[in-house]
């Protein structure tokens, strides 16, 4: 059952497992005012790249595809935009997710990406089996060698 306008839940939240939020700054405008889409897609690339790493266990993946991206809406500064992103196919050597991004200040949709792929790579630099099918919700995939607490 979708929740009660201003809960603080969007359609589809329930799907989102990865979810973090950015001020938007005034060196993240264009000449416009609003939010540079540019500084948009590299966020959402710099935390698809670690939602990667945390699934697949592996340091080194690297950004294989992006679908087609249509904004629909944009930011201003001081407004907060939160990124979510899930899951939605692992493959033999690579992980796809789908990408959802909204104003939380209009509570506007700013853009999706239906498909964001990524894929491991060996110390060779070559595409490596993952070994995963199934999302993780626990740190267990962390890469071997990651600094550890005392």
């Amino acid at each position: 059952m979708p929740e009660p306008a201003g809960s603080g839940t969007a359609p589809g939240d329930e799907e989102i497992t990865f979810r973090t939020r950015k001020w938007v700054r005034p060196e993240d405008l264009n000449a416009n005012g609003t939010l540079f889409g540019g500084s948009l897609l590299r966020w959402i690339d710099e935390e698809a790249t670690i939602y990667a790493i945390l699934q697949l266990g592996n340091h080194q993946v690297v950004t294989k595809y992006m679908s087609e991206i249509e904004f629909v809406a944009s930011a201003r500064q001081g407004d907060i935009i939160e990124m979510g992103l899930r899951a939605t196919a692992f493959g033999r050597t690579s992980l796809t997710m789908r990408a959802e991004v909204r104003n939380m200040i209009t509570r506007c949709s700013i853009l999706t990406v239906d498909r964001i792929v990524f894929v491991g790579l060996g110390a060779d630099g070559r595409p490596t089996p993952h070994g995963y099918t199934t999302i993780t919700f626990d740190r267990d995939r962390i890469p071997a060698g990651a600094a550890q607490p005392d």
